[in-house]
């Protein structure tokens, strides 16, 4: 081969003992290539460059007066054509993440330099020079691709050139790495944090492919596709990115080889494995083989027991109920994620108006309530949901033991429970004074004084409340219906049902039934 068709290089380190060292490593003209040059920093390296025109730059990242990191930026804005090789002592991504984004072809730590790896960097230099030539060939390339793509994930089966897709993706198995980002981050920052995550995956598997797929505005999907033998290479790969992306959530397909079953594991596997890494914040890729055999399933929240409780003011052993069962239901991991939110959100409402209804000064909880659902609506695990509701609960606990929730209603407290109690037996002021030890006078002018309605009217209206829930849930006759609730006269019970609620028991039955 003349020398004028052979591939001109410079080295770049300030060890001449490793530029003399790299030039003996191959036959360089034998492989195709020629040494032009070489420099011991940037700045020296930037003369020879514009001396010289090399088509590939092998440098060292770390010398004196100008740096590798320095030298790859200049060269990519006035020679973008050229490419560039890295050489480092340290193994670590963060260190080499500006070089990357400059656009390097590779990265070779020093400790694992020989003739092969040289080459075969120098190789993939050669093949991506090949590739920008022909650019246009690439991008048609990418796109047939990407349609190719686009619709085995819509769910179509299609047929595709097997040449084609071999340009693309050269090895024999693929993997799915499913990414879900904050639904908060600015697509500016969501490109980045993209291109940052592909970028640590050619650091770690320089000898790998792989396409990037947007699935919908907070989740993509990458296509890895590596050597047979690589799967131990591809699971460290994507434990280090996880740990590196630690604001975000990933899950791993597990090893395939048809690429036609893409859009099958992601519909089946990646899509609900997305879901299901909200409920596995501290497992930093979610894969099948972390998911329990038989999936875990809650039992109904007993609303009208929690509710109960609440009004006889029995908030400790109604909140203890409360958590117990949210710390199960967060390991329901195939429940909707909206519905999973709603059930959080809906709890908070529903205390919110007990506790209103009870007469406590709510204001600020009222005022917080809405925060709550941004917090919870826009939590990324279900650890940060229930983080949400015990905030909640924590302030709930301060109204209810502020001063201003306290004695003057407390007595007051006391007899609303006793009704709550005793509702369905024949009770009168006088019975209640009495239990109480109060005249029943002073009790009534109490009762008006403490509580919105008076004592008859209270008493009928949880009489009342309870006769509807029983027409609703129980097939007992109105008459039966009645008696359950304290009232001896059927006829009186039907004209305060029909006051309170506007209609008949039972209009109020054919209507809700």
């Amino acid at each position: 081969m003349a020398t004028k068709e052979l591939c001109k290089i410079i080295i770049v380190d300030d060890e001449i003992l490793i530029r003399q060292g790299i030039k003996h490593y191959i036959n360089w003209e034998q492989e195709g290539f020629h040494i032009v040059g070489e420099a011991s920093n940037g700045k020296e390296a930037l003369e020879i460059i514009e001396r010289t025109q090399p088509q590939i730059v092998i440098t060292d990242i770390v010398m004196p007066i100008m740096d590798g990191e320095e030298l790859t930026r200049i060269v990519k804005s006035k020679y973008p054509d050229i490419e560039i090789i890295i050489l480092s002592s340290f193994g670590e991504f963060d260190y080499v993440r500006s070089t990357f984004q400059s656009g390097v072809v590779d990265y070779i730590l020093k400790p694992k330099l020989d003739a092969r790896t040289l080459l075969d960097g120098l190789n993939k230099a050669v093949s991506r020079m090949a590739t920008t030539n022909s650019s246009e060939t690439k991008q048609q390339d990418r796109m047939s691709v990407n349609l190719v793509i686009e619709k085995l994930i819509s769910g179509f089966e299609m047929d595709y050139d097997e040449e084609l897709l071999s340009r693309v993706f050269p090895y024999d198995n693929f993997y799915i790495l499913g990414v879900v980002f904050n639904g908060q981050i600015p697509r500016g920052d969501l490109l980045q944090i993209q291109d940052n995550i592909t970028n640590q995956y050619h650091f770690y598997l320089p000898q790998a492919a792989h396409y990037s797929v947007t699935l919908d505005k907070n989740k993509s999907a990458v296509i890895l596709n590596v050597n047979r033998g690589q799967s131990k290479e591809v699971i460290n790969c994507v434990q280090k990115i996880a740990e590196a992306n630690k604001d975000l959530g990933f899950v791993l397909s597990e090893q395939f080889t048809d690429f036609s079953k893409v859009g099958l594991i992601n519909n089946e596997k990646i899509s609900k494995l997305l879901q299901y890494q909200f409920y596995f914040p501290n497992i930093p890729f979610l894969r099948e083989q972390d998911l329990q055999r038989e999936v875990p399933i809650s039992e109904a929240f007993k609303m009208d027991w929690f509710t109960s409780e609440c009004k006889q003011s029995r908030f400790q052993e109604a909140f203890s109920y409360l958590q117990e069962y949210v710390s199960g239901y967060s390991k329901c991991y195939s429940t909707d994620i909206f519905e999973f939110k709603s059930f959080f959100e809906n709890i908070i409402f529903h205390i919110t108006v007990i506790l209103n209804n009870m007469e406590y000064d709510v204001t600020e909880i009222k005022n917080a309530k809405y925060e709550y659902f941004r917090a919870i609506n826009e939590a990324q695990s279900s650890n940060e949901t229930v983080e949400q509701l015990n905030k909640f609960i924590e302030q709930v606990n301060k109204c209810l033991h502020s001063e201003k929730n306290q004695p003057s209603n407390l007595n007051m407290k006391k007899i609303l429970q006793y009704i709550e109690e005793h509702y369905a037996e024949q009770l009168s002021l006088s019975d209640v004074a009495e239990h109480f030890h109060f005249n029943p006078s002073y009790l009534s002018n109490y009762f008006s004084t403490h509580n919105k309605e008076g004592f008859i009217e209270y008493l009928n209206k949880v009489r009342i409340e309870k006769a509807s829930q029983l027409l609703l849930k129980d097939s007992a006759s109105i008459s039966e219906i009645s008696g359950m609730v304290g009232y001896s006269d059927h006829s009186y019970f039907c004209k305060v049902f029909k006051k309170v609620n506007g209609m008949s028991p039972s209009k109020f039955r054919r209507k809700h039934n």
